[in-house]
Order: C-alpha cells, then structure tokens, then sequence
C-alpha cells in the first residue's frame, strides 16, 4: 500500500489529514502506509474516493501492472512456440 504514501506526500498532506478524513486513526494510516497492516475493503473505497483514484490503482493493479503481465505471457508464448517448432525438426 505504498502508494498511499506516495498520493498523500503528493498532494502536501499529513497522516492525520488523511486518517481524520477517511475516519481511521493515524497509527493505522502509517500501518497502511508501511505495509505493516492491510486495510480492509471499506478503508480502500475511503482511501480511493478520498484521492480521486482506482481501488485497482491503491491495490497495484493498474493498467500498466496488466500491459506488463501481458507483455510477459506473450514473450512465454513466443518462447513455447519456438520450442515447438524445434523439438518438431528433431
């Protein structure tokens, strides 16, 4: 959940700013922040309506996440496809 972090030094913000707007202590806001705590579903959606952000976007799975993974089945594919075709001239 490091991107809270990123989005609230972002935008010139306190922890407590935050934790008061979204109805959590700060001491779980840093928990989130530093990863030692996961929020929960209700928390995300504050987190998300509160920055103007995806849920995926706090969650690392934006677009970006995707294309890349997709990048990497498709180099995997072309990798199957080239063994084939070699195991096939043996």
């Amino acid at each position: 959940m490091y991107r809270i972090r990123d989005l609230r030094e972002d935008r010139d913000l306190r922890q407590k700013d935050v934790a008061n707007a979204i109805g959590v202590d700060q001491r779980s806001l840093s928990n989130y922040e530093t990863g030692k705590t996961i929020p929960d579903a209700e928390t995300v959606i504050a987190l998300a309506d509160f920055f103007h952000v995806s849920t995926d976007y706090l969650l690392g799975r934006d677009i970006a996440g995707v294309n890349s993974m997709l990048n990497n089945i498709k180099a995997i594919e072309n990798e199957l496809s080239d063994l084939k075709n070699k195991i096939k001239r043996l």
